[in-house]
């Protein structure tokens, strides 16, 4: 979601701006579901993706998932190489922490450079009182933003997102709705299992299913179309992921798995 979540980290510069809306559209089915009680999470684990956009190798990502203070903290690094650096580099840090009771977010930093684009953000959930508080500081000039949105009594982030959705049954022929908020309007993300497929990477070749996501609003908003190849096991290893839009298409692909 991502990008998914970390796609849109690398895919920065082809961003719309993001327009004011409502959470009207957020209807009663869009929940976070708590994980089973028997749920492992890949703590101390790292993916380690390369990204490739139309002929050239991108970039590189590495997402990672350990276990902090008795919540869980997932961290994701992208960075623009070759051709593309050239062009317009980028290099960003995204920080999320959960509850891994609820899969509730709790915290997200970012540190983002994107070209003259450089801010630190921070966001925090506060459920008690349904808002979600975005701090942000653009390292150019150093102005200070500050802003609130509503939340639910549960939401996750663009980052977390990528494995709540692996934490889900993902059956074919099954959507499911869920909030998501990354720093401005929550918007409601849907996620569908579309098909099972054979994907080839750098770490090996995997039975998968592949997922898409949409939304309405939002980061996901106008991004043509994503999807996440998510190991057809109980792992759920994100080992594609993809973002086709009117400015090419974007995939990171599985490079190894780091422990």
């Amino acid at each position: 979601m991502a990008t998914l979540f970390l796609l849109l980290a690398l895919s920065s510069a082809a961003q719309t701006p993001h327009q004011p809306a409502t959470n009207d559209f957020i209807g009663p089915v869009a929940h976070i579901q708590p994980p089973a009680p028997n749920y492992h999470f890949p703590a101390g684990q790292a993916y380690v993706y390369t990204a490739e956009w139309r002929l050239w190798v991108a970039g590189t990502g590495t997402l990672r998932m350990e276990s902090s203070g008795g919540q869980q903290h997932v961290s994701a690094v992208a960075d623009s190489t070759g051709v593309v650096a050239a062009l317009f580099r980028v290099h960003d840090q995204i920080d999320s922490w959960f509850n891994p009771s609820t899969f509730c977010t709790q915290r997200v930093t970012k540190h983002t450079e994107e070209g003259l684009r450089k801010r630190d953000a921070t966001i925090l959930f506060d459920y008690p009182r349904h808002k979600a508080v975005l701090e942000e500081k653009n390292l150019r000039n150093g102005d200070i933003k500050r802003a609130e949105q509503d939340i639910p009594t549960c939401a996750t982030d663009l980052l977390s997102g990528i494995y709540y959705v692996a934490s889900l049954p993902l059956q074919l022929g099954t959507t499911y709705k869920f909030p998501l908020n990354d720093g401005g309007n929550t918007v409601e993300v849907t996620v569908t299992p579309e098909v099972k497929e054979q994907v080839k990477t750098d770490a090996g070749v995997f039975s998968t299913l592949r997922v898409q996501a949409e939304a309405k609003e939002g980061p996901l908003k106008d991004r043509g179309r994503i999807w996440i190849w998510y190991t057809d096991d109980a792992q759920r290893i994100p080992v594609q992921l993809r973002a086709r839009a009117f400015w090419g298409t974007l995939t990171l692909k599985l490079q190894r798995i780091q422990k």
